[in-house]
């Protein structure tokens, strides 16, 4: 499973885990760099935990994306995944490299449109919208609404019927097919809760062609996260592409394939996903087709543009065993370890730190949970009360995934870009924890 890297293999030394990182860099006297700016100055000046986000690093590989579907040939409209990462300063970014979005709720939509994306350039998933949020997708007039259910078609027609529109909508089909990915993340198997069987999508089609208030503009389909080859989207594309030809057979219209996301990073040593074979798989399976392809990256774009910032709070010995290295960040921050098992490098602040003869220790956070580990058994620099760590690779399904679990405030967030740095959110206060909250009067003794 892709998210369950083999640890048989020696954990990356720092040095391999800057080869495989350009936004990051290890200076001799600031330590470590993100771009131009010393991580150790936003933490001196704001405190820890921090997120950090690296500006350039979303540019370049949403260009990278670009530039492989390009060079495939293939003209494709990107709708960038809004559930990796929702910051208006990301989705501002990424809008103005040409990028639409993919939502999942109607949060996410109302905040595409708050960064600057045009809903002409939406894309609204998901497998449970509700009433609410497919009237605002209606009355915002969004691209296209992928549906997942016949149950869901008859509803969306209804309100587009009493909206007096007519919405395009794609179906997402489930071609069963295994991503080879992490059993919490793959969604294109049988017995997932997303999309339309495979076997009935032809049906549901034409159903939804004689249905007043909707367009059937095409199919689409999303087989899951963190996919680091090429064969499972051949795979799936093959089986959407016999879908395609036999609708046209049937007479009704295909002009549309959203070929979702889902491609995987390099989180440990295993490589990540390539765009230029992504755009290979759709070309090979789908570029005769003659439809408007689409694509939803999240992680492979804003994954490897983020950090998390953590202090060591105090270095806990164990007679005959590892240390644990008690942080600051918390599962509550980044709740990918505790969830998917999932694996992120770490990397001293300091260059003295990150020069030193590692050690096999235990990365905790302080939440009275024990799930609430980082890593067991990581080879790490001696990390003593105060020192100062990066979690890698955390731009993605990091600061989204954040509660206030144990009364714990938000962490602030930064974005970096060249040598200028700025906080675009403040760290929650405490106070804040419950400003909305109330008690009844009864309880405070009124009569």
């Amino acid at each position: 499973m892709a998210d369950a890297p083999d640890l048989s293999t020696p954990d990356p030394t720092v040095r391999e885990l800057l080869a495989t990182r350009p936004q990051l860099s290890l200076d001799p006297t600031c330590g470590l760099m993100m771009e131009g700016v010393p991580l150790s100055a936003v933490a001196d000046e704001i405190g820890t935990p921090t997120w950090g986000i690296s500006a350039s690093t979303l540019r370049i590989r949403a260009r990278r994306l670009l530039t492989a579907m390009t060079g495939a040939g293939l003209s494709v409209s990107v709708h960038f995944a809004v559930k990796s990462n929702d910051h208006l300063a990301v989705l501002r970014i990424l809008a103005s490299e040409g990028l639409g979005a993919d939502v999942v709720s109607g949060g996410e939509l109302l905040r595409a449109l708050e960064a600057g994306v045009p809903a002409s350039k939406i894309v609204f998933s998901g497998v449970g919208k509700s009433d609410a949020e497919l009237r605002l997708a209606i009355q915002k007039g969004v691209a296209q609404i992928n549906v997942e259910s016949a149950e869901e078609l008859e509803i969306i027609s209804a309100l587009a019927v009493e909206a007096g529109r007519v919405v395009d909508v794609a179906l997402r089909v489930n071609p069963d097919v295994d991503a080879e990915t992490h059993a919490k993340i793959t969604t294109g198997l049988a017995d997932n809760k997303f999309g339309v069987p495979y076997d009935e999508a032809l049906a549901l089609y034409l159903r939804a062609a004689a249905l007043p208030g909707v367009r059937p503009v095409g199919y689409a389909a999303h087989i899951g996260s963190q996919i680091l080859k090429a064969d499972p989207y051949r795979a799936a594309y093959a089986r959407v592409a016999q879908l395609v030809r036999a609708t046209r057979e049937a007479g009704a219209v295909v002009s549309v394939v959203d070929c979702g996301g889902g491609l995987g990073i390099g989180y440990r040593d295993e490589g990540e996903g390539s765009p230029e074979a992504f755009a290979g798989a759709i070309r090979a399976e789908l570029g005769d087709l003659d439809v408007r392809l689409a694509i939803e990256p999240g992680r492979w774009i804003s994954g490897p543009s983020g950090v998390l910032l953590s202090t060591v709070i105090l270095r806990k010995a164990v007679t005959g065993g590892a240390p644990f290295i008690v942080l600051d960040a918390a599962m509550n921050d980044l709740l990918r370890p505790s969830l998917y098992d999932a694996w992120h490098g770490v990397l001293p602040l300091s260059p003295h730190d990150a020069v030193q003869e590692p050690e096999k220790a235990h990365l905790v956070g302080p939440v009275c949970e024990s799930g609430d580990c980082f890593a067991r058994d990581r080879m790490l620099p001696p990390l003593q009360r105060g020192a100062r760590v990066a979690f890698l690779d955390a731009g993605a399904y990091g600061s989204v995934m954040s509660s206030t679990y144990n009364a714990r405030p938000l962490a602030a967030q930064v974005l970096v870009e060249g040598e200028r740095w700025a906080v675009i959110r403040p760290r929650q206060t405490v106070e804040a924890l419950w400003a909305n909250e109330t008690t009844p009067g009864w309880l405070n003794g009124d009569a």
